[in-house]
């Protein structure tokens, strides 16, 4: 077994990726910001029924600063980059998200080339393939790439920046090491605690009996098949200098979601609305609701991607997008996060 640097392990997507790893037997090692969360992430991964605490160990190491990467990534076999900031609401300039995405992104494959570790594993977005272009019929795919110019929030283009930065580093820069890249479009599926995504956000919205279903639409995917196809691209030769979408069929509306709760979740998803709200009034909340600001750019939006390059590659089969917003919604309530029937 491999000796692992998993990044951000405290997140959503970070500690399902630890989850897998240490079922597959690994040695982990995590960054966190504070090793004060420690604590809370191994409550996360006991609840989730894994005791790894002979095998992980926690590294205090920050995205803006160069403190703690070397140590984290010596010895390391692989690294699995997940770390990369997410504002709750709309930040006052987008270089507090570019500037931390992009920089970390770079002092991750310094130390990672200068530890000698075989590959790095680079958690990227479809945010960073499919925003600024116009609509197209055909699936985007792995050889599109965001245009950076186009209408977005600051986290999505920062996503794209980050990736870039990767593979210019690794054109110039990177030595023996090795990149892949996982693109995934809307991280969905069962939270392990209180820390999770925007995705989930909007679940959580639904379940707590938003007003109604804004016209946004999504690609899905579970967060353990993200985490899956993060361990295929870290092991297989077939996935060296690749990006691979994740995302399962085709894109969900907002009211799609909706309907998929109500039908799966019975009296739990009561308070789900099945009403869709029009442009204009969506706008106006946004005047006073930060997070729904952000989902402007989405509004009316639709971007098809095809996961196919990391199916017939890598043998990725994702969920069904149906099982992975019900998973997501009966985590909110397992937790608490939502009322209970």
């Amino acid at each position: 077994m491999s000796t692992v640097l998993v990044t951000g392990g405290s997140g959503f997507v970070g500690s399902h990726v630890i989850l897998l790893l240490l079922r597959a037997g690994h040695v982990v090692r995590t960054t966190v910001r504070s090793l004060g969360r420690e604590p809370s992430v191994r409550t996360m991964l006991r609840g989730a029924g894994v005791d790894g605490d002979a095998r992980l160990s926690f590294f205090a190491a920050d995205l803006v600063r160069d403190d703690g990467w070397a140590a984290a990534a010596a010895g390391c076999d692989y690294v699995i980059h997940v770390a990369s900031p997410m504002p709750a609401a709309a930040p006052k300039t987008e270089d507090e998200v570019i500037v931390p995405a992009r920089d970390g992104v770079l002092r991750v494959l310094k130390a990672a080339r200068d530890a000698n570790v075989k590959r790095v594993v680079l958690t990227s977005s479809c945010g960073a393939v499919y925003y600024g272009h116009p609509p197209q019929a055909a699936p985007f795919d792995e050889t599109s790439w965001t245009n950076i110019d186009g209408e977005m929030s600051a986290y999505v283009r920062s996503k794209a920046i980050a990736e870039r930065a990767a593979w210019d580093f690794m054109s110039t820069e990177g030595g023996a090491l090795e990149l892949s890249v996982v693109n995934p479009a809307g991280i969905f599926g069962p939270v392990l605690g209180a820390d999770f995504s925007s995705s989930i956000e909007l679940v959580k919205r639904l379940m707590n009996g938003a007003p109604g279903c804004p016209q946004l639409y999504f690609g899905v995917v579970d967060v353990r098949d993200v985490a899956d196809l993060h361990l295929r691209a870290m092991t297989d030769p077939a996935a060296k200098g690749e990006r691979f979408i994740a995302v399962s069929g085709a894109v969900m509306s907002m009211l799609d979601i909706a309907m998929v709760l109500r039908a799966r979740l019975g009296s739990a998803a009561r308070r789900v609305p099945t009403r869709q709200l029009p442009n204009w009034l969506v706008r106006c909340v946004a005047l006073f609701d930060p997070g729904m600001r952000q989902l402007l750019p989405l509004l009316g939006n639709t971007r098809h991607a095809t996961s196919a390059k990391a199916e017939r590659v890598l043998g990725w089969k994702p969920r069904s997008r149906e099982d992975a917003i019900a998973a997501t919604a009966e985590s909110l309530v397992k937790f608490g996060i939502v009322g209970s029937p």
